[in-house]
């Protein structure tokens, strides 16, 4: 099994999900391959071996195509770093949770990661943007609970909370966006420590003492 199919299975589990998942896995295949604006129903119908009328009928449009590969990259990705957290017992482990299984998560699904970045302006649609509205306050909520449950939340409370994770991943977002289109070869899980120490520094750039 392909590390898409993967991820497709832990979202969408069980045999009554297979179409699903074969239509997902084509369309994400489209989708990288000849661009997001160009792809039409009919190549993925073509692609998967299926009707429209299937495709219609789980996703509605290729909007929908786009909207489920969306959320289910995000999804898997929460999930991991929800996952890296458990081991955490302060906020500074946190910070390198959440960019270690970020990066992580990026090396291992390479064409969810590479969709992610491609599939932004697709996603300010209208018609998208009350669920992924939602879905963002869903995992920043979840996040939030736990930087503020940390004794050292201290550290960094003076900052605004939407700018948090700008500072936290915003680096190695632009590295990893860098990597996924080979304008460098070094894989970014290279870097690690490299992108935790400077989201610490830049975290708490601010405040005085702040542990290294």
């Amino acid at each position: 099994m392909s590390s898409n199919q993967a991820l497709l299975q832990r979202i969408y589990s069980g045999r009554r999900a297979e179409l699903k998942r074969q239509i997902l896995g084509e369309a994400l295949a489209c989708f990288l391959e000849q661009g997001i604006e160009t792809t039409t129903i009919e190549h993925v119908r073509d692609r998967a071996e299926t009707s429209v009328g299937a495709i219609y009928h789980h996703f509605k449009n290729k909007d929908g195509l786009v909207a489920a590969l969306y959320f289910a990259a995000l999804q898997d990705q929460f999930a991991k770093r929800a996952d890296a957290l458990t081991q955490a017992q302060s906020l500074q482990e946190g910070i390198q949770a959440i960019l270690c299984s970020y990066i992580d998560w990026v090396e291992a699904y390479p064409d969810f990661a590479g969709f992610l970045y491609a599939a932004g302006f697709s996603m300010r649609k209208e018609t998208l943007q009350a669920e992924l509205k939602q879905h963002n306050l869903q995992r920043n909520s979840a996040l939030l609970d736990w930087l503020t449950a940390q004794p050292d939340w201290h550290l960094i409370e003076h900052l605004p909370k939407e700018l948090m994770m700008s500072l936290v991943l915003g680096a190695t977002e632009n590295y990893c966006r860098a990597w996924l289109s080979h304008k460098v070869k070094t894989p970014p899980s290279h870097y690690k420590q490299q992108f935790t120490q400077a989201a610490w520094q830049t975290l708490c750039m601010d405040i005085n003492p702040c542990s290294h």
